[in-house]
């Protein structure tokens, strides 16, 4: 099986459905010898913020010199980016190499009469399996939906289990109330490892103590009391954290020191369990940070910001940093959105900043037309139009631009490595 060929198994995949549950991926590995079981982890989840706090951790622990796996979703460009170690993504021989493997331990299941493992079951065996043969010494592991039946869960208890921001997503999946969806958050916290959290509101609060009293597992709520901005521009921010002063971060948006903080606190926990990490493999690993596809500047001339804001919480942060950033700015939005998610309060919160809004179709078959879309923005913007496809959008957008102008891109993850390619192209 060549690359090709393995993406496409991957992919051929898809029509098994998106099932949550634990059943399928633990028969699957453990036909492949249970890769995950002589692995260790820090097990991420969270509605918004996730990969980003993955990024700031993983690049702590490079610094710090432990051979990192990471495991992230979706993908921006290339499926590669998914299954990294030491940030270097899978190579393709290696990535075929192993979806042999498991294309023959699945047609094996299925003769036992289990049913077929999901796409993403998939993808996360073959993340373990890769990380255990190349020795990984720690794996920071993104959740793919929710966590309490999400088959990263398939894990015994992580070193840190660490839980980013909670709002409201994946309604149909996860439940429709924040105590819900906490509820499912919470299951990757195991008996007796740490939980790291990001504090929110009372009531979700407590759904994670309840958890973390029942596994009996130490709780760290970390505290933004001593988080303070000092500087920021288009290229970055300077900020202190407790006793961490003058750290610099690439990362757009206030939100991205809260990730940060948490990536600190998570680390400092393992310091405590006896990794070695020093207060300059923090300082440099935040540093390195980048996360492609948030508030990432992929053009300055003219410019081009995208983000992959796709839920209201998101929204907020796109909001607050064009706030910040390009308040002068005269704005052209190119969106697109998939259908479940809650793009109207979305637009509702952005659309009176641009002079005119362009809709696309995401590439995704749960994506809403771009003619759909135009019709039902119209409510909150007098200047909409249908931009059929990404080409057509984006000439669309340039020749709109004024003198002060800029092109904002945001909505599903689909169409922003789209729009990256084409101003990496460029």
């Amino acid at each position: 099986m060549n690359y090709q060929e393995a993406l496409e198994y991957i992919h051929g995949t898809l029509k098994f459905g998106s099932k949550l549950g634990l059943e399928r991926i633990t028969i699957l590995l453990e036909l492949l010898g249970n890769p995950h079981k002589k692995l260790k982890f820090v097990h991420v989840t969270g509605t918004n913020g996730k990969g980003s706090t993955t990024a700031l951790i993983s690049n702590i622990l490079i610094d710090s010199g432990y051979k990192t796996g990471i495991f992230t979703s979706p993908y921006i460009q290339r499926f590669t980016e998914r299954i990294k170690i030491d940030n270097s993504e899978i190579r393709p021989e290696e990535l075929a190499d192993i979806i042999d493997l498991i294309k023959e331990k699945i047609e094996k299941m299925l003769e036992m009469g289990h049913e077929h493992p999901t796409e993403f079951e998939i993808i996360t065996a073959t993340a373990f399996e890769y990380f255990y043969r190349n020795k990984c010494d720690i794996v920071v592991l993104e959740v793919g939906l929710g966590g309490r039946y999400d088959s990263t869960n398939v894990i015994d208890s992580p070193e840190v289990a660490v839980i980013t921001t909670i709002s409201l997503d994946h309604t149909d999946k996860l439940g429709n109330t924040l105590e819900e969806i906490a509820y499912i958050k919470a299951g990757i916290i195991k008996e007796n490892c740490s939980a790291v959290v990001y504090p929110q509101k009372k009531e979700v609060m407590q759904v994670f103590e309840d958890e973390c009293r029942i596994q009996n597992a130490a709780i760290h709520i970390v505290d933004f009391g001593s988080l303070k901005l000092k500087q920021y521009g288009l290229e970055g921010q300077l900020f202190d954290y407790k006793d961490y002063k003058n750290l610099t971060i690439k990362l757009l948006g206030e939100h991205q020191l809260y990730n940060a903080a948490v990536a600190i606190d998570t680390c400092e926990v393992l310091i405590n369990k006896g990794y070695k990490i020093d207060n300059n493999n923090i300082i440099n690993g935040i540093s390195k940070t980048v996360w492609p596809g948030r508030l990432e500047i992929v053009c300055t001339d003219p410019m081009v910001l995208i983000d992959g804001a796709h839920n209201l919480e998101g929204g907020q942060s796109l909001n607050n940093a064009l706030e910040k950033y390009f308040s002068h700015w005269e704005k052209v939005f190119i969106v697109g959105f998939l259908g479940d998610k809650d793009y109207e309060h979305i637009m509702e919160l952005l659309a009176d900043k641009a002079k005119l809004i362009i809709t696309v179709t995401p590439d995704s078959p749960r994506a809403i037309p771009s003619a759909e879309l135009a019709k039902k923005l119209n409510k909150y913007s007098e200047n909409v139009t249908d931009g059929i496809d990404l080409g057509n959008s984006i000439k669309l957008a340039l020749d709109n631009l004024g003198p002060k102008g800029m092109v904002c891109v945001f909505g599903s993850l689909y169409m922003i490595g789209k729009i990256r390619d084409f101003f990496n192209k460029q």
